[in-house]
């Protein structure tokens, strides 16, 4: 409501649609952005703002995210060990550590200049994750540098490749590991039509709240999560995958290694931006591989494995998000 005028005995009232209103309070910004930006991606996100059909966030899980799939094992009092791997500029490590602390691991802080001065190996654990970052500054592209400093040292790389190739261990990259993963893609076996991150299509770097639907796959992270939709946490500035060539995409999705996909609000995969934060073909956040040990997501389930640190959940979500499952499911498959 507006007030006419000093002296006015009435108020009057402002009839304006919301869609008006909002493109009016968000034009400045959109104008910046087609010229700052990918224009494109600007015209996505001012579509998508004014969408008033567009139901919000939701969640759908094909599970009970309550359920402790893992509690008859820590009853035991047993807890693997898992190699927390961190680099230079990497910043994940200490979520990474709490949650696989509260999946029933025991959490092990591993530095590259260890494995690379001889002084720890990756024998004895159980687990390895990368975590997320941004290792050398992403100079050398991202999880270049870190990925380089594995293979090009002898004794390094043959570690990394005997411990991907023991049938009794799994592995997770996330975000800078995630991309650091991908390109080491020639040591783990069933990875090798895995892409390569290159820069997000918006030209930014993108910290969101993203809608993810779980894919049928292979990833002993996953069971039993197949066809649940959430949001999850996301922060990177490459996360846009590239694959070699359309056989190696193709080859990904007839083997069913897209672990998660970015989708809209309704629940489609997501092609356009924001829902589709850097440009993903086929929608594609998260990948595994063929027999499911190894998993690589951009967007980070480490952040949002507990209902309160999510910008929003269901009113009558419990203490653990849907995420905390996929930790769970690791400590079961180990057994």
């Amino acid at each position: 409501m507006t007030r006419p005028g000093a002296g006015a005995s009435r108020w009057a009232l402002v009839d304006e649609g919301w869609s008006d209103l909002r493109r009016a309070w968000s034009q400045t910004s959109y104008c910046m952005r087609r010229l700052r930006d990918d224009p494109q991606c600007a015209d996505e996100e001012m579509a998508a703002l004014l969408d008033e059909a567009d139901p919000g966030l939701s969640q759908q899980l094909s599970f009970d995210p309550q359920a402790d799939v893992a509690a008859p094992l820590i009853a035991h009092g047993a807890r693997p060990r898992v190699a927390v791997l961190r680099e230079q500029g990497v910043n994940g490590q200490l979520e990474m550590a709490a949650v696989l602390d509260r999946a029933g691991f025991e959490a092990h802080d591993l530095h590259m200049s260890d494995l690379l001065g001889g002084v720890r190996t990756l024998a004895g654990f159980s687990g390895l994750v990368a975590c997320g970052g941004f290792s050398y500054g992403d100079v050398l592209g991202a999880g270049g540098g870190w990925a380089r400093s594995i293979l090009f040292h002898e004794r390094t790389r043959s570690d990394f490749e005997r411990f991907f190739n023991r049938s009794d261990t799994f592995s997770l990259g996330v975000c800078n590991g995630c991309q650091m993963f991908a390109l080491l893609r020639e040591l783990i076996p069933g990875a090798q039509h895995w892409p390569r991150f290159l820069r997000n299509r918006s030209e930014q770097f993108e910290a969101r709240f993203s809608m993810v639907q779980i894919a049928a796959s292979p990833s002993v992270l996953l069971a039993g999560m197949a066809g649940s939709r959430l949001p999850v946490a996301m922060a990177h500035g490459e996360g846009r995958p590239q694959f070699a060539s359309e056989r190696d995409l193709r080859s990904c999705v007839d083997q069913g290694l897209i672990a998660f996909q970015y989708i809209t609000n309704r629940g489609e995969v997501a092609h356009t931006y924001p829902a589709n934060p850097n440009g993903a073909v086929e929608g594609i956040a998260a990948l595994t591989s063929t027999d499911g040990r190894a998993t690589i997501t951009m967007p980070h389930p480490e952040r949002v494995y507990r209902t309160v640190q999510n910008s929003w959940h269901p009113h009558d979500a419990g203490e653990d998000s849907g995420w905390m499952r996929m930790f769970r499911n690791a400590r079961l498959w180990l057994g």
